[in-house]
C-alpha cells in the first residue's frame, strides 16, 4: 500500500507537498533553455510527435480547448489556428516561468483573441463542468504529483463527447530499445544538460521521472478509472513516447 505522505521525484522519495515546489525548480531552471533542449535531446522528433497529436486530436473550428503544461506552446500554437475566431485556447502551466516564456512567443506568433494564458494546477482545474471540447497535455503527466486526481479533474471539465489526449514519454516496446534509451537517458542526456543548459540536475531528474511514470497499459487503466471511455494508446518511436486518447462519452 502506498503512503499517501510520500511521492517520487525522479528516484527520491519525498513529502507529498514538496514535489510541486521541487518541480518548480526545475523548470524554473531549464525554462530559458527549453526549445533548445527539446530539439537537441529528440534530434528535433519532439515536433513529428506533437503533429502526430494534434492529428489525432480531431480539433474543428469554433472549439474551446485546454492545453494544460502548455511549456513554451508548441501545442497552443497549432491548436489557435485550427479553432479560429471563434474557438478558445486556454494555455496553461502550473510553472510561472514556462507560462511567460509561452506567452511572450505567442504574442510574437499574433495570436490574439482566441488564445489566453492561464497558471492553473492539473489537479484542480478552474473550469466549469461539462465546458471543454479538448484537453490536451504534453509532456507534464509525469510531473503531477496526483495523477489520478488530475484525470479526474479533465473529465470534470470536459462536455460529454469531448476528448482527452496525453502526451507523454512511455516505455520502449523491445528490450535492446530499452538498453539504448538507458544509457543515452543517464549518460549522456545530463552531459548535455550540463553543456547546453549549465544544469545537468534538472536532467537527470527528468530522464529519472520518465522511468517512474506509469508504463501505457497502466496509464490506460488509470484513465479508464477516471471515466474515459474508448481508451487507446498510440507507441511512437517504438514506445518512447505514447499518445493517450480518451472520451467522455
Amino acid at each position: 500500500m502506498s503512503d499517501p505522505d510520500s511521492t517520487h521525484f525522479g528516484f527520491k522519495t519525498v513529502a507529498t507537498g514538496e514535489k510541486a515546489g521541487m518541480v518548480k525548480g526545475v523548470f524554473d531552471s531549464v525554462s530559458g533553455k527549453y526549445d533548445l533542449m527539446n530539439d537537441l535531446m529528440s534530434f528535433g522528433v519532439h515536433r513529428l510527435w506533437k503533429r502526430f497529436a494534434i492529428e489525432l486530436a480531431g480539433v474543428r473550428a469554433g472549439q474551446t480547448i485546454l492545453d494544460l503544461a502548455s511549456g513554451t506552446g508548441d501545442l497552443a500554437d497549432r491548436f489557435a489556428g485550427l479553432v479560429g475566431p471563434q474557438g478558445l485556447v486556454i494555455m496553461s502551466d502550473i510553472n510561472a516561468s514556462m507560462l511567460s516564456v509561452g506567452r511572450d512567443r505567442m504574442l510574437d506568433r499574433g495570436h490574439v483573441g482566441n488564445l489566453s494564458c492561464v497558471q492553473i494546477n492539473a489537479e484542480q482545474l478552474p473550469v466549469a463542468d461539462n465546458s471543454v471540447d479538448l484537453i490536451t497535455i504534453a509532456f507534464g503527466l509525469r510531473n503531477v504529483t496526483h495523477k489520478e486526481q488530475a484525470l479526474a479533474s479533465m473529465y470534470r471539465a470536459l462536455k460529454p463527447g469531448g476528448r482527452a489526449l496525453v502526451l507523454e514519454f512511455s516505455k520502449p516496446t523491445s528490450k535492446p530499445l530499452q538498453k539504448l534509451y538507458d544509457v543515452y537517458s543517464f549518460g549522456i542526456l545530463p552531459r548535455m544538460g550540463e553543456v547546453v543548459a549549465n544544469d545537468s540536475e534538472s536532467y537527470r531528474y527528468l530522464a529519472e521521472s520518465i522511468r517512474m511514470h506509469p508504463d501505457q497499459e497502466t496509464l490506460k487503466g488509470m484513465m479508464q478509472d477516471a471515466g474515459f471511455e474508448r481508451c487507446d494508446v498510440h507507441n511512437l518511436t517504438g514506445g518512447i513516447v505514447a499518445v493517450h486518447r480518451g472520451f467522455k462519452l
